[in-house]
């Protein structure tokens, strides 16, 4: 009886024996396995972000370096779909003009944005005609209207929202007309902001001959790490030579509301224009290069081929012709450029700053720059709308208004939706076009801006 409970009692340890060794086999296993996955975190994070030259911010870097480390399972998908900050794209080499800025009576505000624009290859300034800026949402559509309706071969939109409601109806019936006469049509529509605006319906463009493409769709992306990259730029071009842009997506509320729906609604107080000459066709080659991105290169479309068209540009000596530059911002670009030029020009600016945006939630340097400039006495002005269309965006903005109006800033909050994105520097400089004052737009999205270096008359 006593060697049986002996046996039984030896049995028992050596079971737990077995047992404690197998538990610290599973856990070493374990160990080593969570290792080799956070090893593998580093290295893609580390690589990605070399060879695509992400220069993330310092606390975005490190969250990210901490987020691989404590939660590799859940970090690393989440990198691999959103962690992508710059796409670069090959483009080929061109040889560039001297800067366009002999000749012209220029203050040092616009010299020293040329210059930054300059250095950072962005294309530069080039002649335009015939400006027409849309005093409201009625003469926008007007607009747009008539610029369908001119075009004789090609016809090309951009926009972040195609909305399913009236306005959204009227443009699909009016390009797929178009592309039933026989004019060249493509539309281009981001992959997040088509499921914004309600999915619409895009058979008949498709059964008209029309070409939709959306870029970089969330739920069929064949580019990892991209799907958070947005295209926010909004473009109709007619044939290379007439150009209509600002902040507007193609939705009832940008432009005359949707009366069906809500009569009391109004329309967003928004900013467009349209514009032709040489500038325009900058513009037509930075949508051939968004189109083909999309497409992935598939486009049996004409494109533009970059090699072989030089940029235009204005002549020292036409000190008679207006200029305006197309300022590009996006992950296809190696610098922030709008976010640049703007820090630059707080830095520059001698008079006056206005800035026109519906959400304002700038970087901690953008708003020093802001900060420094009206504290040494330059008047900077805010217009902003009370309350925008994004509670969170109005909750965030609020450190950034106190600062402001502590250094003695002008904050200006309207009862309207304001939906213009207009930025004013001294007497010299205006830009406008799709980008907003917050960190998506200015480190994220692909934003398109223009900036005018005469006043118009």
């Amino acid at each position: 009886m006593v060697e049986v409970t002996g046996q039984r009692a030896r049995n028992k340890t050596f079971t737990a024996d077995n047992g404690s060794m197998l538990q610290k086999l599973i856990t070493t296993h374990w160990l080593s396995l969570h290792a080799l996955v956070v090893m593998t975190g580093w290295v893609i994070y580390v690589t990605t972000s070399r060879a695509r030259r992400q220069r993330r911010h310092p606390s975005a870097a490190l969250a990210w370096v901490i987020s691989l480390t404590l939660l590799p399972y859940l970090a690393l998908p989440l990198y691999m779909v959103f962690g992508s900050r710059k796409v670069l794209r090959e483009v080929p080499a061109q040889p560039r003009p001297a800067l366009p800025l002999k000749g012209r009576q220029t203050d040092d505000t616009v010299q020293r944005f040329q210059q930054l624009a300059f250095a950072m290859g962005l294309p530069p300034a080039a002649t335009y005609q015939q400006l027409a800026i849309h005093q409201d949402g009625r003469e926008a559509l007007e607009a747009l209207r008539a610029l369908i309706a001119s075009a004789t071969a090609k016809l090309d939109l951009c926009t972040f929202i195609l909305g399913r409601d009236a306005l959204g109806k009227e443009v699909i019936e009016r390009l797929t007309a178009r592309a039933r006469e026989g004019v060249q049509v493509r539309l281009m529509i981001d992959g997040v902001g088509f499921y914004l605006g309600g999915r619409p319906h895009l058979k008949l463009l498709a059964k008209a001959g029309v070409r939709v493409a959306l870029f970089v769709s969330p739920l069929s992306s064949p580019l990892p790490g991209r799907t958070n990259l947005r295209n926010h730029r909004k473009l109709a071009i007619a044939d290379g030579k007439r150009v209509w842009t600002g902040g507007r997506n193609l939705a009832s509320e940008y432009f005359t509301g949707d009366v069906s729906q809500n009569p009391k609604r109004k329309p967003w107080v928004d900013l467009s224009f349209d514009f032709s000459g040489e500038l325009a066709q900058q513009t037509q080659q930075r949508f051939d290069q968004d189109w083909d991105f999309a497409t992935l290169g598939r486009s049996d479309c004409s494109s533009v081929n970059l090699s072989e068209t030089p940029a235009p540009m204005a002549m020292p000596g036409a000190a008679s012709a207006k200029l305006a530059q197309l300022i590009a911002s996006g992950p296809d670009q190696a610098d922030d450029t709008i976010y640049s030029l703007l820090i630059s020009s707080c830095f520059s600016a001698q008079t006056r700053i206005m800035v026109v945006t519906p959400y304002f939630v700038p970087d901690a340097t953008l708003l020093l720059a802001l900060t420094l400039a009206a504290r040494r006495g330059v008047t900077v002005d805010l217009v902003l709308p009370l309350k925008s269309n994004h509670w969170l965006a109005d909750r965030a903005r609020q450190t950034s208004l106190r600062e402001m109006a502590a250094a003695g800033a002008r904050i200006a909050l309207l009862p309207e939706m304001i939906h213009a994105k207009a930025i004013l520097i001294d007497e010299g400089l205006a830009l406008a076009g799709s980008a907003n004052v917050d960190e998506r737009s200015l480190f994220l999205n692909y934003e398109l801006m223009i900036a005018f270096y005469d006043p118009v008359e």
